[in-house]
């Protein structure tokens, strides 16, 4: 007599929600967000200029899985806001998808014999694969989105090689089920399927309100999220993630930060007017500049958001400074011709010390080495006293208390 309590026994699976049309639809809502998902994932990371220096290049060993990095773009100067908003918003969002879809599947994972063929034997390893990709990739993005990251190693190469392996068995397991799942929504009559429990329980609820239900999940977390890409009032609708809630202060720098200067080891006294210098080198030219004689130079302004990889960001501010592709005509540049820079920063804690930026972001008449923010003075937590902004760059190419750049070859 089989014994009931076991995972392979179809008579522990008993509830009458599990058919193959609930399975099928959250399936095909799935295919539809991860695909998303992914492909801004990749747009991000191109984001960061990896192919351009070691300093940005956070996965090293990546080999062909880089075949389809670009020179990151900067228009729309909101692109990077858009694109890893989304990303966070709807992986956040997609949870209770997700955990509705991996509880549908349960009794699949357990039927017996565990493969019945070679198509049946790549369905499962597709499948387990898939399982546990997902597990993986939507932990560590809610660890990073919420800055209390506990895995061990690096974020960036753990999600970035995490989601190729889960992006390959997804698509596998697409290839295979999403004829079948097609033809299940269009069958709202119960198959023959290890999913369906041949000794149901008594309903409580339909599989339409199992699926309203599950919907209502994923609109709860949208709009318990979303607020994190815009200021103002929506902010204050952030239930569940460190940037939400009303700003952090008020005036012209009470806007949204993520490294503040006490967590990254800058002292006062290194960034005072008397002691801070800028250095600029580049073919074998240096200029060493104080922050009053960069005042002397011509400043200009820019209205440009802060976009950071946890999804959250701030509206346009308004930055003043002196342009990057200035600075490089300081040490010999035409202004038409500005190359690559690698930034320095004072920090001495945390990631992204140093980080490098295209000759398109150099050139472009937005990119300033600001001095100021919304009309005053940039305050310490904002990069005192100069900071990179660049139109659609991750917020850490956005250097804060910058002390040295270096333009040419990288």
């Amino acid at each position: 007599m089989r014994d009931h309590r076991l995972p392979t026994s179809p008579g522990l699976w008993r509830s009458p929600l599990r058919s193959p049309w609930f399975t099928s639809v959250l399936g095909i809502v799935l295919l539809v967000g991860i695909t998303v998902l992914f492909t801004t994932g990749l747009v991000s990371y191109a984001a960061y200029n990896p192919g351009l220096s070691p300093v940005n290049d956070k996965t090293p060993d990546k080999g062909l899985l880089g075949f389809y990095l670009f020179a990151w773009p900067t228009d729309p100067p909101w692109l990077y806001r858009l694109t890893q908003g989304v990303h966070v918003t709807l992986g956040i969002a997609l949870i209770p998808v997700l955990l509705a879809k991996l509880w549908s599947v349960l009794p699949r994972l357990f039927t017996l014999p565990p493969v019945r063929s070679l198509a049946h034997a790549l369905e499962r390893v597709s499948l387990l694969l898939l399982v546990g990709g997902a597990l993986f990739e939507f932990t560590t993005g809610v660890l990073n989105v919420q800055l209390d990251y506990l895995f061990p190693g690096s974020f960036y190469p753990l999600h970035f090689y995490g989601a190729w392996v889960f992006f390959a068995a997804f698509v596998t397991h697409a290839v295979l089920r999403v004829p079948a799942a097609l033809r299940n929504l269009r069958h709202l009559r119960d198959e023959e399927s290890e999913l369906v429990s041949p000794n149901a329980a008594p309903s409580t609820v339909s599989r339409r309100g199992a699926l309203a239900f599950v919907g209502g999940g994923f609109l709860l977390l949208l709009a318990t999220t979303a607020g994190r890409s815009f200021d103002g009032p929506l902010r204050a609708t952030v239930l569940l993630a460190p940037h939400g809630g009303p700003e952090p202060g008020s005036g012209p720098g009470g806007f949204q930060i993520n490294k503040t200067a006490a967590s990254r080891g800058i002292s006062m006294t290194e960034t005072s007017d008397e002691a801070w210098r800028l250095v600029i080198e580049a073919q074998g030219r240096t200029v060493r500049l104080s922050r009053a004689e960069l005042l002397q130079l011509p400043l200009y302004s820019a209205a440009l958001p802060i976009a950071c990889v946890e999804g959250w960001s701030t509206s346009d501010q308004w930055w003043r400074g002196v342009r990057l592709r200035d600075l490089a005509a300081l040490v010999g540049y035409e202004t038409g011709a500005a190359p690559d820079v690698l930034v320095e920063s004072l920090q001495r804690h945390g990631s992204f010390r140093r980080a490098a930026l295209r000759d398109n972001q150099v050139r472009d008449p937005r990119s300033l080495l600001a001095l100021f923010v919304n009309g005053e003075p940039l305050t310490a937590d904002h990069g005192y006293p100069a900071r990179i902004i660049v139109p659609a760059a991750p917020g850490v190419l956005n250097t804060k208390w910058v002390a040295r750049m270096t333009f040419g070859e990288l």
